[in-house]
């Protein structure tokens, strides 16, 4: 399968700092790829200036074989290049099922829609279950688990997940990397920003290890979890 995700050369600053130096990757249909590194190290600003949130210094990104380094985010979304945000960005004045339509704003096929509306609560049956509660009545990995399912509701050629397992319960962690195994096997190529190395390295296919900015290690997920150095910095161990 092709490069359905080029980066080149990516630089971003804040001001005078530098929070990427030129960082190159690709990532290929049907993977699963993720990026990992300590905090500040650049992994939430690649996801927000992969999909435009954040302004690019200068580097490409193209996502199906087009150039989308300056496009409109909401023009990205219409691609179907999908950004599910850290810290989730629910609506909690609205139900569940009012955030799960929001995610399919873009689309005008009904039927799709529909479909994608039980795919969702087959993945999350406890969505269902609380289909009319407003959001904010939600526990933390019921919120993760609607921030999912809304990003799925986009119908997604590639998801763009930032720390979806942030504040949860150990228990909960491991439904949602299973929940987001599923979703990979459904055929969704995933790119997956978490703080959790050996979770997100389970779930994988490649890694790209973050360093200040720079792509400091790459390669399977199975050769860095056995990688000495990576243990040592973030496998605890």
């Amino acid at each position: 399968m092709g490069s359905l995700l080029e980066v080149n050369n990516l630089c971003v600053s804040y001001g005078t700092i530098k929070a990427l130096r030129g960082i190159s990757f690709s990532v290929d249909e049907g993977e699963v790829i993720t990026l990992i590194g300590s905090n500040g190290a650049g992994k939430t600003t690649t996801l927000q200036a992969i999909s435009n949130i954040l302004k690019k210094e200068s580097g490409t990104v193209i996502f199906g074989g087009e150039d989308i380094t300056t496009r409109a985010p909401d023009r990205i979304v219409q691609q179907g290049l999908i950004h599910v945000p850290e810290g989730r960005r629910i609506f909690h004045n609205l139900s569940v099922r009012e955030n799960l339509e929001l995610g399919a704003f873009l689309r005008k096929d009904r039927d799709g829609i529909k479909r994608d509306m039980e795919k969702v609560f087959e993945l999350f049956p406890r969505l269902k279950e609380r289909i009319r509660q407003n959001a904010g009545t939600l526990s933390g990995g019921e919120l993760q688990m609607l921030a999912l399912g809304r990003g799925l509701m986009a119908n997604p050629k590639l998801l763009l997940l930032d720390e979806p397992s942030m504040g949860l319960a150990p228990i909960l962690v491991d439904e949602i990397f299973s929940i987001i195994q599923k979703i990979s096997e459904d055929g969704t190529t995933i790119l997956l920003v978490e703080q959790n190395a050996y979770k997100a390295l389970s779930v994988a296919d490649r890694a790209y290890i973050l360093e200040i900015g720079s792509i400091a290690k790459e390669g399977n997920a199975a050769d860095l979890t056995a990688d000495a150095s990576v243990k040592a910095a973030y496998l605890g161990g």
